[in-house]
């Protein structure tokens, strides 16, 4: 909690008294953020996950390839951290946009 010092003056004909009182303002706490994780699979082209990547989280072709490399080696990598909201569309697109297309992609969220 922030405390401020608030000036106030009183002035009456007969009494003049100045004091200083203080004004609580709660502190807003940043929303929490998540990460959004791909997931590998046995079919889904290399090509496809680096163009999910620079479609749906604006990468360049060299970041995609790097990212769509390490969760083709290491099975998952994370590809933003997002707020909730942002965090969730990002993961309806992707798996939107990866079955109309019949891939198997998974891609997921958790709390950082």
């Amino acid at each position: 909690m922030i405390l401020e010092p608030l000036r106030m003056s009183m002035n009456s004909d007969d009494d003049a008294d100045t004091g200083v009182a203080v004004k609580t303002r709660a502190k807003t706490k940043r929303p929490p953020l998540y990460k959004v994780l791909l997931l590998n699979d046995d079919y889904t082209p290399m090509e496809f996950v680096v163009q999910i990547l620079e479609r749906f989280f604006g990468l360049t072709h060299a970041q995609a390839f790097e990212i769509m490399l390490t969760v083709h080696k290491k099975g998952v990598a994370v590809v933003g951290v997002f707020s909730h909201e942002i965090a969730e569309t990002k993961v309806t697109q992707v798996m939107d946009f990866a079955r109309r297309h019949q891939h198997p992609l998974q891609c997921t969220m958790e709390k950082e």
